[in-house]
């Protein structure tokens, strides 16, 4: 499996994830996307500090090939499969807490 793969699976996965199996939907919501343009920013600087200063290289092979602020357009991908995944937890997780009170 390749790094594509790899970004393209955690992607698809983690909408799954948020609109079928914890179902806290953040995808339709105007506040998770507010979020994820604060986030975005500072994943390209640092996708773009650690990969043009070669701290971070990628095997040509393994990428599709295009690249944004330096990175491969696969580290986005990625990058929001975390966040969103993440973001999903926290509100899931914050859910559950309510409900014990």
């Amino acid at each position: 499996m390749i790094y594509s793969d790899i970004a393209i699976f955690a992607l698809l996965f983690s909408v799954f994830f948020d609109l079928f199996i914890i179902k806290t939907q953040l995808l339709t919501r105007a506040a998770f996307w507010t979020s994820y343009a604060i986030i975005l920013p500072f994943q390209l600087i640092t996708n773009w500090w650690l990969t043009s200063r070669n701290i971070v290289m990628y095997n040509p092979d393994a990428i599709m090939g295009v690249r944004v602020a330096s990175a491969p357009i696969e580290d986005l991908l990625f990058g929001f499969a975390l966040v969103l995944s993440v973001i999903a937890m926290w509100v899931f997780w914050g859910r559950k807490g309510l409900q014990r009170k």
